[in-house]
């Protein structure tokens, strides 16, 4: 068995995170302030500890449909400047203090347009909160990078004006754009226009898919809209068959989203949550690092599945015996695959990711000839 790392050490590792959803981290002490201080008025609870074990109760939805649901209480306290901002930063902090070294995060604004604030003042101020949040980070010797996903909602009808955002922005902090939502009976090709603008614009884009729905998700996102990353990606697994020795056979698109290096956004623990997988034990990730597809480790939503990166590389470590070379495998497939330019992805591997795991690998060999003179001695 491979040398498993220590929480201690997953936690100081620099990580790469590239599907997290604003909406889906939020502090439930923040949710509580907020709810006051906005005047709203429908969470189901009124303490800190109640709110943070009712939104852990979106564990036990079972489908994505359901899980979804607590979003309109996260989203219900995030229609004000202020409030969106914070928000921001505080997820900067979060994330920093988790070990994290690069995450694009990703948010739907319309969603926080019930209150008259329009498309670009919501993306203004969590662009403003990120730049709070990493100032914050750093003068507590933390360094974080992030940058901006738009989100279009899959079942409303506003795609054009997120892309055109994101091209509006791409310089001030947004590196991409996304659609997020039920999949089931909202497939991406609803949103062709919005891509094919996005591809003239050489914008980058990512898109859910294999998640709640299966196979043809996946094939729509890929080869008619021209997905660069997959958010989940999970049932890419259904073309995999395997034979009578156990040996696996890839189907078409199968081979051809690991042929094309396409990267899979996984979120090991949310998958557990929404009913797409079983247990953490059941996942494909385990195969598909096995069969090198790109596959990248990652929180999707925070406060709902009560998760961390350190938390997800710890449940990954536990199950599938990992060390710290799997950590650099996943989080430097996460930098190559991220929407900034190659040099600065380059630059974050190089003097931030590689010397990292590096430096914990130095710690873990010194640990063991300490404990070798100490038992000789």
């Amino acid at each position: 068995m491979p040398d498993v790392p220590s929480l201690d050490q997953i936690q100081r590792a620099p990580k790469v995170l590239l599907h997290d959803h604003l909406d889906g981290g939020l502090r439930p002490g923040t949710v509580l302030e907020l709810a006051e201080q906005t005047g709203y008025d429908e969470l189901p609870v009124s303490d800190v500890a109640g709110v943070a074990d009712w939104f852990a109760a979106a564990a036990e939805a079972g489908s994505l449909e359901e899980y979804l649901r607590r979003f309109s209480h996260t989203v219900g306290v995030m229609q004000t400047e202020d409030a969106i901002s914070r928000v921001a930063a505080e997820c900067a902090e979060d994330l920093a203090a988790d070990g994290v070294a690069y995450a694009e995060v990703r948010y739907a604004p319309e969603l926080s347009t019930q209150r008259g604030l329009s498309l670009d003042a919501v993306v203004e101020a969590i662009l403003d909160g990120f730049r709070r949040g990493t100032a914050r980070a750093a003068e507590a010797g933390r360094r974080i990078r992030l940058g901006l996903l738009l989100c279009a909602m899959r079942h409303e009808a506003r795609a054009t004006e997120i892309a055109e955002l994101v091209v509006r922005y791409r310089d001030d902090g947004v590196v991409g754009f996304d659609i997020a939502g039920p999949e089931a009976g909202f497939p991406p090709t609803r949103f062709l226009d919005s891509f094919e603008y996005l591809r003239r614009a050489n914008c980058h884009f990512t898109i859910h898919a294999g998640e709640g729905f299966g196979l043809p998700s996946i094939w729509e996102a890929i080869q008619w809209c021209g997905a660069a990353r997959l958010g989940h990606g999970v049932r890419i697994v259904d073309d995999i068959e395997f034979g009578t020795d156990g040996t696996p056979k890839l189907g078409r698109l199968a081979a051809f989203v690991r042929d094309r290096r396409i990267p899979l956004e996984m979120c090991p623990t949310s998958n557990v949550h929404t009913g797409t997988v079983t247990s953490i034990r059941e996942h494909p990730i385990a195969l598909l690092r096995r069969l090198r597809f790109r596959v990248t480790v990652n929180t999707d939503n925070r406060l709902m599945s009560q998760t961390s990166m350190t938390t997800e590389f710890s449940r990954l470590t536990d199950e599938f015996g990992y060390d710290l070379d799997d950590m650099q495998w996943f989080t430097v497939n996460a930098m190559k695959s991220a929407f900034i330019p190659f040099d600065q992805r380059l630059a974050l591997i190089n003097e931030v990711i590689k010397p990292g795991y590096s430096a914990l690998r130095s710690e873990t060999v010194f640990g063991k000839v300490a404990d070798h003179q100490t038992a000789i001695g």
